[in-house]
């Protein structure tokens, strides 16, 4: 298998891996505490932020374990005059690997709970305070996630980036998910982690907005964060991909 190839079954079952974690952890929290919401977002929370750790240790000596379209997205805008980042190429495959990934992980956490493999969420999250979470959780999750790799600091990303992504499940109106191909996998599970399809694309759209804000953020705080697009989220050797 080439290089480019690894690369994109490692975004695609990293992100396969976090979406069964986040909506694995959801069932089992509504489960054991169906009377309290308060400690199901506590439980899933920690689930998820324990799980995406150990995940980037995983796969971020791969394919830098994006898991993320605008983790990616910002890789290849930021590193393209450098040529540190993907490439667009790349990018549209990571895309398209980590949202097909985070369908499959929905589906799977459906099976492993003797639940229907696909069933579309019916909880509807559609307000301009969310949104507002969104574009909060997603520019925060960008601009650490460079100022990481810019300042040498990429090494720790598995423990900041879950320890960042199991806070703002608490400070962010809409619970982070700061993440467009996951939002997409949440909408085929409707469980404690779903989110209904309709909701979908005003979600897709804050996290955008976000990536912009925390792209604008990079370029005044990190005016040469591109240097270090290739070090994201973990360093990868990406000069072997170049001839895959």
């Amino acid at each position: 298998m080439t290089v480019a190839l690894r690369r994109l079954l490692a975004e695609f079952t990293g992100t396969a891996l976090l979406v069964t974690a986040v909506v694995g952890s959801g069932i089992m929290a509504a489960t054991l505490s169906p009377d309290d919401v308060g400690l199901q977002l506590l439980e899933n929370s920690i689930a998820t932020a324990l799980a995406l750790g150990a995940l980037i240790l995983i796969f971020g000596p791969v394919s830098g374990a994006h898991f993320n379209p605008v983790v990616s997205a910002a890789d290849w805008f930021l590193g393209r005059r450098r040529g540190t980042g993907l490439t667009l190429r790349e990018l549209a495959g990571y895309v398209v690997v980590q949202v097909l990934g985070a369908i499959a992980g929905s589906v799977l956490a459906n099976l492993m709970f003797d639940l229907a493999a696909v069933d579309l969420s019916g909880r509807e999250r559609a307000a301009g305070h969310l949104w507002l979470g969104e574009v909060v959780a997603t520019s925060g999750l960008v601009l650490l996630v460079f100022a990481l790799a810019r300042s040498g600091r990429a090494p720790v990303a598995p423990a900041a980036v879950g320890a960042y992504i199991g806070a703002a499940y608490w400070f962010t109106s809409s619970t982070s998910f700061a993440n467009p191909a996951v939002t997409v996998g949440r909408a085929f599970t409707d469980t404690f982690a779903g989110i209904a399809p309709a909701s979908v694309p005003g979600f897709v759209l804050a996290q955008l907005v976000g990536l912009a804000v925390g792209v604008a953020l990079l370029a005044v705080l990190y005016p040469d964060a591109g240097a270090a697009a290739d070090r994201v989220t973990v360093p990868t050797d990406r000069t072997d991909d170049r001839s895959a």
